[in-house]
């Protein structure tokens, strides 16, 4: 956790009558069990790029890695916005939670370690890491590291009663 709470506001429009804002902790529960995520970014030419992954919710913010040379690594040294987005395939029951911030990478061996360890203990031994130079190291090569800390996160709860629910981090605190 990041020890900063966001402001959190259910958006009426968007939900029944008797829907309430989901608590923070709640989507962060799921922010940290979610075993897949798509990713959104911006190509050069503008065009979107989209494709899954897996992340580790660690100190109040997603992680996720890429090889230099893939796609959404080439995107974000150029453009660093991204959306991540999880939930389920269901229109009528579940919850859906988007992710909204900026990658920066992370190159600190040690955080890295870290980080390792808590793939391997989400996902299992198939995602084990060595790190070093500032990157992981797994079987194709090395792979960068980048840390998504959210500015603004949409929850949409779906079914009895439908939801949206938006916690926003950007804002000062006064």
């Amino acid at each position: 956790m990041t020890g900063k709470r966001p402001q959190t506001r259910l958006d009426a429009r968007y939900s029944d009558e008797t829907a309430t804002a989901t608590p923070w902790p709640e989507a962060e529960a799921l922010l940290e069990t979610a075993e897949l995520f798509w990713i959104s970014t911006v190509r050069p030419d503008g065009r979107p790029h989209v494709t899954p992954l897996p992340a580790v919710w660690s100190a109040g913010a997603l992680h996720f890695c890429t090889g230099p040379q893939e796609r959404k690594a080439r995107n974000l040294a150029r453009n660093a916005h991204v959306v991540l987005t999880t939930g389920t395939s269901t229109w009528d029951k579940g919850y859906d939670l988007v992710v909204e911030g900026e990658a920066a990478r992370v190159t600190d061996d040690g955080r890295l370690r870290e980080l390792a360890a808590a793939w391997e203990a989400k996902y299992g031994e198939f995602w084990r890491f060595a790190v070093r130079d500032g990157c992981f190291h797994h079987g194709a090569g090395p792979a960068y590291v980048f840390s998504v800390a959210p500015r603004t996160v949409f929850g949409f709860g779906k079914g009895e009663p439908f939801s949206q629910t938006r916690w926003r981090f950007d804002l000062e605190e006064h």
